[in-house]
């Protein structure tokens, strides 16, 4: 189950300036709000500031372009600053990227000691006490002996995967277990890992600007919650209600194969997939829990796997479509949840058709009678040979069909059937959102959106989809080329219809 009680920041016992290196990153975006809830005073250092323009703590923090490539604008974000967090990782940038990261670490411990910072906070990633670990692996635990060996005082934690939605190590599980019923895999899988959830990843990450005196060594964080690799995925499944998937373990280490395997078959790009392969060459799991004797475990206690995945999982478990950066779903839920800088492989795979057109004689008033009346007698407004088809042979496979109708032939309501279809959001003479009921290997929505445009309205239709494994992908596939024939076509006999409706109320002279 999902804890009911609420994270609750509690504010610091003294307020601190703080920079975050990495606040367009996962892990950094996440955690500068809680740092403010704290008290904290925070400044964000990044190489584009637009990419801040959306976020909702922007006008709360001062932000520095600084480029850590060659740390122009470094030391001055720095000059001040008592905390620095350093969440920068270039995994994805290129087959130099251990280079890159040796580099940029010496330039934030220079800059850190020279602007006379009290500590500096790493996060980097669990690995066995060896010396020949993967790339990825022998790269962050270099940077963390770089900032350990600084004139300031420094905390490197490491965790194992981190499980929230848009973290990569959690996004492959998620991807390879929605795609896959049978996965065979190299012999890496039955490695054991200690996933953490991202919402206690950010409680260690908080409470070390706290920490007092010259506390300067590496901290290993995790769940107590050891798991092997192929057993995280089963789990996954069962956790995410698919039907169980089979781990097919082959005798070969093959991890470059792997990980391009692993890049085809998810959304993420082989630049993430094929380091994160070679990282769970080796077990990932904690040594000890010496973390606790500076940094008390969260009053609630730490999440199993369980639970962390349930809350990643939550916004899909809820049916929101479009991310509602704003809601506020319970302080615990909100580390897991999507944010708008999350890279675009994070949560469910998504497939649009997404069109909008210009009506310059038509105002949303006008076009919205004829949006609410879809359906039902009055039809889907484009080739109705197909639309009927596709409805008997939703009744054959056992679903709805298009012979449910509507309750009402001029109004809808939030929860009126509508055909194979059914209200999930209705703002009247804006917005209309059905969720369909159709038998098919996902989840899909059909949207219909109205905009004033001064002269004219704007109309937005746009078909989301969800697969469901390969045969949902391929669905997908096999449909597309037909939403090219018909929704234009929808779009246009609506807008005719509404036409036909109000024909004295054309606009002159727009084009």
């Amino acid at each position: 189950m999902v804890p009911s009680q609420l994270e609750t920041i509690d504010p610091s016992p003294l307020p601190r300036t703080v920079l975050v290196l990495g606040a367009t990153g996962y892990i950094g975006g996440r955690l500068v709000p809680r740092l403010l809830q704290a008290g904290h005073h925070v400044r964000v250092a990044v190489r584009s500031p637009h990419k801040l323009e959306q976020v909702p703590w922007a006008d709360e923090v001062d932000i520095h372009r600084v480029d850590l490539d060659d740390g122009d604008g470094l030391l001055e974000a720095a000059t001040g600053a008592e905390v620095i967090h350093h969440l920068v990782h270039s995994m994805g940038s290129g087959r130099d990227f251990e280079d890159k990261e040796a580099a940029t670490a010496r330039r934030v411990a220079e800059a850190a000691e020279a602007a006379g910072v009290r500590r500096i906070v790493y996060l980097g990633g669990l690995h066995p006490d060896k010396t020949d670990l993967s790339m990825h692996m022998r790269s962050r635990a270099a940077v963390g002996r770089i900032l350990l060996d600084s004139p300031v005082p420094a905390v490197a934690f490491q965790a194992g995967i981190i499980i929230g939605s848009g973290s990569a190590s959690f996004e492959m599980v998620r991807h390879l277990a929605l795609t896959l019923r049978l996965m065979p895999a190299p012999r890496w899988v039955s490695n054991h890992v200690e996933p953490l959830a991202v919402r206690d990843v950010l409680y260690y990450l908080l409470k070390a600007v706290d920490i007092d005196g010259d506390v300067n060594r590496a901290f290993d964080i995790g769940s107590h919650d050891v798991l092997k690799y192929a057993e995280i995925m089963r789990r996954f499944a069962a956790i995410a209600g698919l039907k169980p998937r089979h781990v097919l373990t082959l005798p070969l280490p093959a991890p470059t194969l792997s990980g391009i395997w692993v890049g085809l078959v998810t959304p993420l790009p082989f630049a993430l997939t094929l380091p994160l392969v070679q990282s769970l060459q080796e077990d990932a799991v904690t040594k000890d829990r010496d973390v606790d004797e500076v940094i008390p475990p969260p009053p609630e206690g730490m999440l199993d796997f369980e639970q962390s995945v349930r809350l990643a999982l939550l916004r899909e478990a809820e049916g929101a479509v479009d991310t509602n950066w704003d809601a506020d779903a319970g302080g615990l839920a909100q580390a897991a949840k999507p944010l708008p800088n999350d890279p675009e492989w994070a949560g469910e795979r998504v497939f649009t058709d997404d069109r909008t057109l210009h009506f310059p004689d038509l105002t949303p008033e006008q076009l919205w009678p004829v949006i609410e009346g879809i359906g039902g007698k009055n039809g889907w407004y484009s080739w109705p040979l197909a639309w009927r088809a596709r409805g008997v042979w939703d009744k054959i496979v056992g679903g709805a069909g298009l012979n449910r109708g509507r309750r009402l032939p001029d109004r809808l309501r939030v929860g009126d059937p509508v055909d194979w279809w059914r209200v999930e959001e209705l703002d009247a003479e804006r917005r209309l959102l059905l969720r369909a009921e159709m038998r098919v290997s996902g989840r899909a929505w059909l949207e219909f959106t109205t905009t004033d445009a001064g002269h004219g309205c704007d109309f937005r239709q746009r078909a989301i989809f969800i697969p469901k494994g390969v045969r949902g992908r391929i669905y997908w596939a096999f449909v597309s080329p037909f939403h090219r024939l018909i929704f234009p076509a929808m779009a246009k006999n609506i807008a005719a219809a509404a036409k036909k409706s109000h024909p004295g109320r054309r606009q002159k002279g727009i084009r």
